[in-house]
């Protein structure tokens, strides 16, 4: 009888032991469902290099990117801040969100873009939208989700669905 106890005791506290890690297991892969279950900010984007120099761009694996457009002043610039209708000249760097790949920049042209007029441009719209209030000498991050960039067609090396991440500087300011 002593013995079918201890068996009975043994079997019920491997069966805790089990159940307990069972949970353990389940709530580490949720915490890291709940990780990739995050929304990016710019501040989760690194970016290296000042204003002038040609950026170094560093995308976060542990966040979703975003669905509207994210904007963040790296370096604040100064004077009048870009309004629409006006000019901004810039120099950017292009990166694709899903396999960080750079595809376009200005800096190894070494001749800014102009953005013209600023909210009508003949750009996507999320550069439109994401150069409203950049001041010059300012270097800003600009996160465009897929429908305000080239959207569920893409264009040329941007895949469809793309989530584009620029950094823009504002080398001018009309």
């Amino acid at each position: 009888m002593r013995t079918a106890r201890r068996i009975t005791s043994a079997l019920a506290a491997s069966a805790i032991l089990f159940t307990a890690a069972a949970c353990s297991d389940s709530d580490d892969s949720s915490d890291k469902e709940n990780a990739s279950d995050r929304v990016c900010t710019a501040d989760d984007i690194g970016v290296s290099n000042g204003f002038g120099e040609k950026p170094e761009v560093t995308l976060p694996d542990d966040c979703t990117p975003p669905t509207s457009v994210v904007t963040k002043d790296l370096e604040p610039g100064s004077g009048p801040a870009a309004e629409e209708g006006g000019t901004v000249l810039t120099n950017y760097l292009l990166e694709t969100w899903s396999d960080q790949a750079v595809l376009d920049n200005s800096f190894d042209r070494g001749q800014p873009f102009p953005v013209t007029p600023l909210g009508q441009a003949q750009v996507i719209e999320g550069w439109n939208e994401g150069l409203i209030g950049i001041k010059k000498g300012a270097r800003r991050v600009i996160i465009v989700p897929p429908e305000k960039g080239y959207g569920a067609a893409g264009q040329g090396d941007v895949k469809p669905d793309e989530t584009l991440v620029f950094v823009v500087d504002a080398v001018n300011v009309s």
